[in-house]
């Protein structure tokens, strides 16, 4: 249950601790946007990426004790980390999709065209490697 809760918070958090990627431009000068960001009020970004700083922290605590005590089976780490990896692209990503630029956002672009497939090829390693344990459990 943890680790439901891990990845999500962990895509929040990168997304809260990377911040705004928008262009440094002169007040009144018009941003362009890939896709347009939430808007939401400094206190209510520094809220979200708080809590999902501390839902993270948390639940990794949560499953590294339970590891140690042997009471979350180390093989599914191989599940979490690439989950993880692909979270944390995740919310460095979306900063960059939704940076705002004068003229084209070339690394909304690269975010497409490279960070996609990774993170498409983290999520199936992570669900092969969980199809996997789940039939070696039926088997023993």
């Amino acid at each position: 249950m943890a680790a439901a809760g891990c990845v999500p918070a962990v895509a929040v958090t990168v997304w809260w601790l990377v911040g705004d990627l928008s262009a440094d431009v002169p007040p009144g000068t018009r941003l362009d946007h890939s896709v347009r960001p939430p808007d939401l009020a400094p206190w209510a970004e520094t809220a979200i990426g708080a809590g999902a700083l501390v839902v993270a922290a948390g639940t990794l605590a949560v499953l590294v004790r339970a590891s140690a005590r042997r009471r979350f089976d180390r093989r599914w780490w191989a599940t979490l980390v690439p989950l993880l990896a692909a979270a944390a692209l995740t919310g460095f990503g979306w900063r960059v999709v939704t940076a705002g630029s004068v003229g084209a956002n070339v690394g909304a672009g690269l975010v497409v065209l490279v960070g996609g497939p990774v993170v498409a090829l983290l999520v199936l390693w992570s669900a092969g490697w969980s199809i996997r344990l789940l039939l070696a459990r039926r088997v023993v």
